[in-house]
């Protein structure tokens, strides 16, 4: 019998759940579409701008089959109703802090299912992710680095997604700076 998700340590969830990346999926796009839709429903409520951010909204790129969406939500914004909302729905709380919070969905004790997300909630205004999709869409060859990159750091970090991540940050950085 599987272990529940909650019960999984870290390092038995990044083994459950490696780093992959694959060639881009055009059913992504409409994904995050869908996803959006069902999100913009269950938070009618609220002032909200959702977008569909990560590699998997970058066309010409490798990317993770994860779909990644950023809610931006005012800074005064009842974090906790929507957390509640958010688990009421389906999603995993997978972590909170003053100002942003993280929700996963598609995992499960098996493995990943076909459609993952991971929605990201940051105060409106902080959304650096928008403006590095924009930039890497609009110049391929900072795309084509970027994918190099994460190719480049798949082997040692496959399952250590904190340090994977970290990795990428000062590359991020520079293209987000330069972007806006």
């Amino acid at each position: 019998m599987a272990k529940d998700l909650k019960d999984m340590t870290l390092e038995e969830l990044w083994e459950l759940f490696p780093i992959v990346l694959t060639p881009h999926n055009p059913h992504w796009a409409a994904w995050a579409e869908e996803e959006m839709t069902t999100l913009s429903a269950i938070l009618s409520d609220f002032d909200i701008r959702i977008s569909h951010i990560g590699s998997t909204a970058i066309p010409c790129i490798m990317a993770k089959p994860t779909v990644d969406i950023l809610v931006e939500i005012p800074v005064e914004t009842d974090k906790y109703n929507i957390r509640t909302i958010m688990e009421s729905a389906g999603y995993i709380c997978m972590s909170v802090s003053d100002e942003r919070m993280s929700f996963n969905k598609g995992y499960t004790p098996e493995g990943y299912a076909e459609r993952v997300f991971h929605i990201h909630f940051h105060p409106t205004g902080d959304n650096d992710e928008i403006y590095f999709r924009d930039y890497l869409n609009a110049h391929p060859d900072i795309a084509k680095a970027y994918e190099h990159l994460k190719l480049s750091l798949l082997p040692k970090f496959k399952h250590n997604r904190d340090a994977y991540t970290k990795a990428k940050t000062d590359f991020v950085s520079k293209i987000s700076a330069m972007a806006k």
